[in-house]
């Protein structure tokens, strides 16, 4: 399975990138607003008035703007960001592997930060960093599962497809059965239920802090690939094809693995592992706007922006107080979605 073909109709691409802009903008909004608490729009609108201005808060309102701005706006926002980053990955990985079944995850990267995850909060590991334990152990773990996948896949002849999804996915159930066991040594159940919250997604930890960071990787990753998008095309159709346009398939593929590994690293050293966003977006973005990168790179951001702001203000409400995990929702969400594309627009899996 290789590069996607466009559908025969597609939608024009600058009032579409407009409307899911605004789509975004309003998403964000809800995701601020809507909340167990009950706080009312009125006030919700106030507060952010307030934070973006440096407007004053009466001291009887002090923790509904906490709420507000240090709870809820670095939560959506990070969503966003999160699903524009998963989104964006999956276009690079579908054309770098040529597989259409392909995720972010597929690299085994995530899988190596959740053996960093899983050893701060099962054991303890790095406590001496604080609050950049978590994020700073996956992504030191998902940086060393990359220069593990690249070592064990790379042959003299370069960096092949088929020989990237089969090492990424064996080192992804060696990653697993690692995380497994260290749950099962922990001792205290309160931390292993964190480490399977974490494994299955989670935006609860976001704040000021992280946000910045994933927020900057994703922006230079997508930048790459955007500066990338037509040897992306060339990438995509066969590397004999991208000899013939001089697009230097090895040397392209090595770039390309590596910034898709950063930046899932830092996507999800922050969020936890939250599937499908990279494997359904990108066939949904290719449905509208056919198969060429920059135009699908355009607007896939966009749509994974919108989808997570949306999921994690499902897990947070569909069973308040109880937060489900967000990787739970998306899966819930995801799987039907993707059979119904998959039986009324069967090429976009590549069949017929």
């Amino acid at each position: 399975m290789t590069a996607l073909p466009a559908p025969a109709r597609r939608l024009p691409l600058t009032p579409l990138v407009v409307a899911l802009a605004a789509a975004l903008l309003g998403s964000l909004l809800c995701g601020v607003g809507l909340g167990s608490s009950g706080l009312g729009w009125g006030r919700v609108l106030r507060y952010l008035h307030a934070g973006l201005t440096g407007g004053e808060i009466r001291a009887d309102e002090v923790s509904a703007y906490t709420i507000v701005w240090e709870l809820r706006l670095p939560r959506a926002l990070l969503a966003a960001v999160v699903g524009a980053g998963l989104a964006a990955v999956g276009v690079a990985v579908q054309a770098l592997v040529r597989n259409a079944l392909a995720d972010p995850f597929t690299l085994g990267v995530s899988g190596g930060a959740a053996v960093g995850a899983s050893a701060v909060l099962l054991f303890g590991v790095l406590g001496s960093l604080g609050l950049w334990a978590l994020s700073g152990a996956a992504f030191a773990s998902a940086l060393a599962a990359m220069v593990l996948v690249y070592a064990v896949a790379r042959t003299p002849q370069g960096l092949s497809p088929l020989r990237l999804v089969l090492t990424g996915t064996a080192l992804s159930y060696g990653f697993s059965a690692v995380t497994t066991l260290m749950i099962f040594s922990a001792d205290r159940g309160d931390a292993a239920r964190s480490a399977m919250m974490w494994l299955l997604g989670s935006l609860g930890g976001a704040n000021w802090r992280s946000l910045p960071l994933a927020a900057g990787a994703v922006l230079a990753g997508l930048g790459f690939l955007l500066f990338s998008a037509r040897s992306l095309n060339a990438l995509a159709m066969g590397d004999e094809t991208a000899i013939a346009l001089g697009a230097g398939p090895d040397r392209l593929r090595r770039r390309l693995f590596l910034v898709t590994a950063l930046v899932t690293g830092a996507v999800v050293a922050v969020s936890g592992a939250i599937g499908f966003v990279g494997l359904m977006i990108p066939h949904l973005a290719r449905m509208l706007v056919g198969a060429e990168h920059r135009r699908v790179l355009a607007v896939a951001p966009l749509l994974g922006a919108v989808l997570l702001v949306w999921v994690d203000i499902v897990s947070r409400l569909l069973l308040a107080p109880v937060e489900l995990p967000v990787g739970v929702v998306t899966a819930v969400l995801g799987v039907p979605c993707f059979v119904v594309l998959l039986r009324r627009r069967g090429h976009v899996l590549g069949g017929a």
